[in-house]
């Protein structure tokens, strides 16, 4: 399964998702609206004294747990969280301060056995571990809507559609980090846990009536050793360094890059709020070497040159041997725009078993990169296994995560592409 954002597009794919919250105008007007809470906000837990409260009343719920978090990602340094939200049976929603109460292991210890739920668990796996929660079991409402192939499969969208109720407004956007935290931030957190449950019984529902209950178990139970992936070079990620072409160029880019993250983690603010991206391309186009150069750039009017000149003359100092290639695919093929002219027979394979999925998850009525991730075609009709053959491109798909209900569904099919490309090769 792709990881997908709560409020983008999927992390790997770049499928389309819809919102996590819609706006009033595009809601159904003859759907009520939920604004309150059934049991009222509760107070933010940010002491001792309250975590040891929120503990006890957990252990002794009953039923799943519902688990949301807030982070402050387009203000703060990093990807951590600044409220996470818990509801049970029996124990109501509970609101807790990670920031004021630290290691949280206590909580994760109350309800330890016992299945979580979460909405796009993969957008908050991250933050609830760096607080100390982790996870024994969970259920995502989001993939398993995916999974059904259900048209909105944002936590509005199901709510309103499954539930018949639509959420208050959202402030997902929000600076979480602030404090205190505004009345109508809290009623938004409270919210997001309020219904999960019963959302997730409405798609367990669905799930086992469709016979795919088995399928949403085998994500599941991926999903708890799920783990965000480490990026390699993360500075090539900076938007419109593809328009760089000389290396020495891409060197510049990095130590600008390189030298922001310093700087923003330092500073605990988000990088984008230190420099723009396009700072740091222009700067990398123009190579200024002179404060009164890098002055003249637009976006460093008024900046203080320091740091970022200095990034640029270790730039320039770099023997060529040490700077960066202007493409990179150390850990995988190339982009798939590039094999019909590296390797026509490639691309030919690809597009083969492109059609295999795209075919198969019609008829499942789901979206190809939840039949399987991209990343394994790509990977597969790249360089198959020397004999392909059933036995050999499954364990070809199950060494990259491909779950057993994935490969069951394509893997004869890829089976058939293949040798149909090796019997047919392109003209």
């Amino acid at each position: 399964m792709v990881p997908t954002s709560k409020d983008g597009e999927g992390a790997a794919s770049g499928s389309a998702r819809e919102p996590e919250h819609e706006s009033e105008a595009d809601a159904v007007v003859d759907v009520p609206i939920l604004r309150e809470p059934a049991d009222g906000v509760p107070p933010v837990v940010d002491t001792a004294e309250g975590l040891s409260q929120a503990c006890r009343a957990f252990a002794a719920g009953s039923g799943p747990v519902a688990l949301d978090a807030e982070r402050s990602s387009g203000y703060r340094y990093g990807q951590r969280a600044f409220l996470i939200q818990a509801r049970r049976e029996g124990a109501g929603t509970a609101l807790l301060d990670p920031e004021e109460l630290g290691d949280l292991s206590a909580f994760g210890d109350a309800i330890a056995g016992e299945e979580w739920v979460l909405h796009s668990a993969t957008q908050d796996l991250t933050c609830l571990a760096e607080a100390g929660l982790v996870p024994d079991r969970l259920f995502d409402t989001e993939l398993a809507a995916r999974l059904l192939g259900l048209p909105r499969v944002g936590l509005a969208g199901l709510t309103e559609t499954l539930l018949g109720l639509r959420l208050s407004k959202g402030h997902s956007a929000a600076d979480w980090s602030r404090r205190p935290l505004p009345r109508n931030w809290l009623v938004y957190a409270a919210l997001d846990v309020e219904l999960l449950v019963q959302l997730r019984d409405l798609l367990e529902e669905k799930l086992v009536a469709a016979g795919r209950w088995e399928w949403a178990v085998e994500e599941f139970e991926a999903l708890v050793s799920w783990r965000a992936p480490q990026r390699e070079q993360p500075w090539r990620r900076t938007s419109g360094v593809h328009s760089l072409r000389d290396p020495r160029q891409l060197a510049a880019a990095r130590e600008l890059w390189t030298t922001r993250d310093d700087v923003a983690r330092k500073r605990d603010r988000a990088p984008g709020r230190i420099m723009k991206d396009a700072a740091i391309v222009a700067a990398a186009k123009a190579l200024p070497t002179s404060a009164a150069q890098l002055s003249a750039l637009p976006l460093f009017e008024g900046r203080r040159p320091g740091p970022w000149l200095d990034a640029l003359a270790r730039a320039a100092a770099l023997p060529d041997d040490e700077l960066p290639r202007r493409a990179s695919h150390p850990s995988g093929p190339p982009p798939p725009r590039s094999w019909a002219q590296r390797d026509p027979e490639a691309a030919d394979r690809l597009q083969r078993c492109r059609e295999v999925v795209k075919r198969r998850s019609e008829e499942l009525g789901m979206p190809p990169e939840v039949l399987i991730s991209p990343d394994p075609v790509r990977r597969l009709a790249w360089q198959p296994p020397a004999q392909v053959s059933d036995a050999s491109v499954n364990a070809f798909l199950a060494e990259l995560g491909v779950r057993p209900w994935q490969r069951q569904q394509v893997g004869a099919g890829l089976v058939v592409a293949l040798t149909a490309a090796a019997e047919e090769p392109p003209a």
